[in-house]
């Protein structure tokens, strides 16, 4: 089996192979996306798969989407080139479930994937042809949080940035940030409908952290003669660009050997895991596990998805903050800041196996339902108790999920 549009047809082989396809003709889709894209994404990589992609093919497959996502990447061209032509843009998401089951689904909601390279100009036409169009209402972001950063550590910008800002909308861009913004500028040039940017990178406070990079390039624009007082009011005015905040939370490692193992045992052919030049990991599948969160402001200027019929929370600013603020100050971050460092001073790669160690597990309760619940804020639309129980009983013990204490370890101080 091959994980194509052509391969599909064999669907009694995938069937076979407990492999699930999309309820959908992903051609179709992709003719009416390129015609009036409605989603756009920045940063194409794995949890960007398995988790919007998902998103949009369960609300492609309910009848609540007739379109897909427009995929955009700035940083790692390799990917588009390796991973999305090479296989139609199709993904194959594998959930491993903590009682051993796994989940096989082929998604085919990643309708046009394009690689914005400075030097490509046809690649930066269509993204203005898809940012002027008035049907687009959501771009949304998995960047990381260096990708929204401007300047250097001594408050410096980076050399690309201050190119960038020198050369205004009009010249070559080395950011996603001075890209975007200039994008923005087409779309009020064309029309100035409203439109919505999603951060939906795991940072806390993200829209706000996307907002204030757009606003920062687009004032600099502005003193520097490209940009008219108009176009910066656009820019500026949260009911024509909205920024809203979000929580996200999916633990999604890297592609994993057992996995690529287990799917070639299984009949499909060339799910070789790929190590770019820029040291992405990514591969044809992608791993993760079941549980999965986001919540979303809902500020959406010009329409959006029905998110909610996706499991998707739609809430307000003031509950996407108590979201984040529960996961990342008490309920998930803390456990896994304390152990996974201690996991890897004693030699254990797999944080799974860290959940094993009984002095470890009292040091997590101790963190966590403890410590950590008598000081918890309460999104109210999440349960912190429920949400701390289920990692620490499914999620963080689950043997088949690769997630490493090294991973970990890489932004620990």
């Amino acid at each position: 089996m091959k994980l194509s549009l052509e391969g599909m047809r064999n669907r009694q082989a995938f069937e076979k192979a407990g492999i699930c396809l999309p309820a959908y003709d992903p051609v179709k889709v992709a003719a009416v996306t390129k015609k009036a894209p409605r989603w756009a994404h920045f940063g194409i990589g794995n949890i960007f798969r398995i988790f919007m992609g998902s998103i949009a093919d369960i609300l492609i497959e309910k009848g609540e989407m007739n379109t897909g996502i427009t995929c955009l990447e700035t940083f790692d061209f390799e990917v588009t080139e390796k991973i999305y032509k090479p296989y139609d843009n199709l993904a194959l998401c594998v959930t491993l479930h903590s009682d051993g089951t796994v989940d096989k689904k082929v998604t085919g909601s990643l309708s046009e994937a394009i690689a914005l390279c400075p030097e490509d100009e046809s690649a930066r036409k269509r993204a203005e042809e898809i940012f002027t169009a008035p049907s687009l209402q959501m771009v949304s972001f998995t960047i990381t949080e260096k990708g929204y950063e401007l300047k250097d550590k001594d408050g410096e910008y980076f050399e690309y940035i201050k190119q960038d800002l020198e050369d205004g909308p009009a010249g070559s861009f080395r950011s996603a940030m001075t890209l975007v913004t200039a994008l923005l500028v087409k779309r009020f040039e064309a029309g100035a409908v409203p439109v919505a940017l999603v951060s939906m990178d795991n940072v806390s406070q993200n829209g706000s952290k996307l907002r204030n990079s757009v606003l920062e390039i687009a004032s600099c624009w502005k003193e520097k003669g490209f940009l008219s007082e108009e176009a910066f009011a656009y820019i500026s005015d949260e009911s024509k660009v909205s920024f809203p905040w979000t929580m996200i939370d999916k633990i999604t490692p890297r592609p994993d050997e057992g996995v690529r193992d287990m799917l070639t045992a299984d009949g499909m052919e060339d799910m070789d895991i790929v190590i770019t030049g820029k040291k992405t990991y990514i591969a044809p599948f992608v791993n993760a596990e079941g549980p999965q969160y986001l919540v979303i402001e809902d500020s959406f200027p010009n329409g959006r998805p029905a998110f909610e019929k996706a499991g998707v929370y739609m809430t307000d600013r003031e509950t996407v903050n108590a979201s984040e603020r529960m996961k990342v100050t008490v309920c998930l971050n803390p456990v896994h800041s304390a152990l996974g460092p201690y996991g890897e001073i004693l030699g254990i790669s797999r944080f799974s196996d860290v959940m094993k160690d009984p002095d470890l597990l009292k040091l997590a309760d101790r963190i966590g339902p403890v410590e950590g619940m008598e000081v918890v804020v309460d999104p109210k639309i999440l349960s912190p108790k429920a949400f701390m129980e289920e990692l620490l009983t499914e999620r963080f013990p689950n043997p088949y999920i690769p997630d490493t204490c090294q991973r970990l370890c890489v932004d620990i101080s």
